[in-house]
């Protein structure tokens, strides 16, 4: 195991109006400015939206009131052509289940939809955007069964929910976002259900039929709470936050083939991390990088590597607790450069949080 060779702290969260507990992966544009949100804070305590440029200076687009503008949001931000933030809050709107909203180039927010419960509630994804426009996303309850949906905002602002998940041997309870093939299938993952009960990946076409790929059922992971990712032969690659070595239980790395055969990449045993909550980035060369909430020298979590052929981890990263910041819940991202960028919730100068940028 290597540290990184650089680590910086781009900006640490003070706890009050500049926001507290980021959760979600950050957004990184072409002039190097990151953006995303805190799930507490800001100037009426229910979370904000900021934005840190690559000198550190930070910015809040919007601060939620937890009233009709939605509050709580756990999720990273995506951006549009024209450069209108979209996300959701998993509480606030006008019946308390969650929004979803956007932000302008001026950060005026525009509550696109509000969750009633019948069509979900308590979403804790980041959004899926296709052309034109169209945004996708899960909600973790609600929907006709109360375990989840998956959901569309057409570019009129019309919900439908696409699938409405069953207890086992259904898959159960999505907190992750959804991605999509070639063919416009979409994938994503439940921290329940399954044949087992410990959670599943999924499938959903066009037509909403949905298809359980993969149910989980110990030492090859449980509670998969993340989104996938995929490469161009049609795997997809996640983590699951626990299940794996017994020894630990602490969380797996793995892949999913077309036929629906997982192969578990790397066990999580504490001193390598523990328990990662976030998906993995994947490189060109079909590297994963992740982060894991705990374990690692300080058992304040890591960021790693993971070699998609060979399942070899690398930590990249151990988090001590203090300045750098603590328990990164949220993932990272890649810029064109190799550098990650991520958040970890806690620690920093006043511990609420650091958004961070590391050089392998």
């Amino acid at each position: 195991m290597a540290d990184a060779q650089t680590f910086t702290v781009l900006y640490s969260f003070q706890g009050g109006n500049d926001g507290s507990g980021p959760l979600g992966n950050l957004l990184l544009d072409a002039n190097g400015n990151v953006y995303g949100t805190t799930q507490y804070g800001g100037i009426f305590g229910y979370g904000a939206v900021f934005e840190v440029d690559a000198s550190g200076t930070e910015t809040l687009l919007h601060n939620f009131t937890g009233n009709k503008d939605g509050g709580y949001p756990w999720a990273g931000l995506i951006q549009d052509a024209s450069g209108n933030l979209y996300s959701t809050t998993a509480g606030g709107g006008e019946g308390g289940n969650g929004t979803i909203f956007r932000l302008d180039a001026e950060a005026r927010e525009t509550v696109l939809w509000d969750f009633t419960g019948s069509d979900g509630a308590g979403p804790r994804s980041a959004l899926f955007m296709d052309s034109p426009q169209g945004l996708y996303g899960t909600t973790l309850g609600g929907g006709g069964h109360g375990a989840g949906t998956v959901f569309e905002l057409d570019e009129k602002g019309n919900e439908s929910v696409l699938y409405s998940f069953r207890e086992e041997p259904d898959a159960a309870y999505p907190s992750a976002g959804l991605f999509a093939d070639a063919k416009g299938n979409l994938y994503g993952t439940t921290v329940a259900g399954g044949a087992f009960g410990n959670g599943a990946v999924f499938k959903l076409n066009k037509s909403g039929r949905e298809k359980v790929l993969y149910s989980f059922h110990g030492s090859d992971g449980v509670s998969p709470w993340a989104s996938l990712v995929g490469d161009e032969l049609g795997n997809v690659y996640g983590t699951t936050n626990e299940g794996g070595d017994y020894s630990c239980y602490c969380g797996v790395v793995f892949k999913i083939n077309p036929t629906g055969e997982e192969t578990v990449l790397h066990r999580f045993k504490g001193p390598d991390g523990a328990y990662p909550y976030s998906g993995v980035t994947i490189d060109a060369s079909g590297n994963l990088y992740g982060t894991a909430e705990l374990g690692g020298t300080s058992d304040a979590g890591v960021v790693f590597k993971v070699d998609a052929t060979t399942g070899k981890e690398t930590v990249l990263y151990n988090f001590t607790g203090g300045t750098d910041g603590a328990y990164p819940f949220g993932g990272v991202i890649l810029d064109a450069a190799g550098n990650l960028y991520g958040t970890a919730e806690y620690g920093g100068t006043t511990f609420n949080g650091t958004v961070f940028k590391l050089t392998p």
